[in-house]
């Protein structure tokens, strides 16, 4: 079943009842009427789908992007949202990985991160892991991470560091509270 998302800034529209259903049950975008919604129930469209979503979801022939009134190609819709998002190109490498490792990835922002991460999905546990993004080679503001790890602390989440390399891997690296 493949759908037709349509672009519009940083977020992509789907109006089929059917897929946006189906790919709710898989954790991959959520009704616009509902700002939390719950597994397994139906909803109505419209559904919004991220740009990383969106273009997962291109690059596996799930969805065809439209934007600005034509069909535009996975590596166009990457194009568009590298120019639109900055940092897209690092973020999307990692919701790549963790999503090819099975993992539900969704927004990190109310928690100061990138990624929030879930083994099973939202409504059905807490996500625990929180994930900020890296390009190797970056300089981190210490601070930052004592900050934004002790915030993950506070939520009982793990603050995973993802580094990519300038050809795309990524490597984690978990940071952990210890009493001493």
């Amino acid at each position: 079943m493949k759908g037709v998302v349509y672009v519009v800034g940083a977020k992509a529209i789907l109006f089929d009842r059917e897929l946006g259903n189906a790919l709710l049950k898989n954790f991959f975008g959520r009704p616009l009427s509902e700002r939390k919604p719950r597994p397994g129930e139906e909803y109505d469209p419209p559904f919004t789908l991220s740009l990383y979503e969106a273009l997962y979801l291109c690059e596996r022939g799930v969805v065809t992007p439209v934007r600005m009134g034509r069909r535009v190609t996975c590596e166009e819709l990457r194009s568009y949202a590298e120019e639109a998002v900055p940092g897209f190109a690092e973020r999307y490498a990692v919701y790549r990985d963790l999503r090819d490792r099975g993992y539900i990835v969704r927004s990190g922002l109310r928690f100061g991160t990138d990624f929030t991460v879930y083994e099973l999905g939202p409504g059905l546990e807490h996500a625990p892991y929180v994930v900020l993004v890296a390009r190797r080679g970056e300089r981190l503001d210490p601070v930052s991470i004592v900050r934004i790890g002790r915030v993950s602390h506070s939520v009982r989440k793990k603050l995973v560091l993802a580094v990519v390399g300038g050809d795309g891997s990524v490597e984690y690296i978990v940071f952990k509270w210890v009493r001493l």
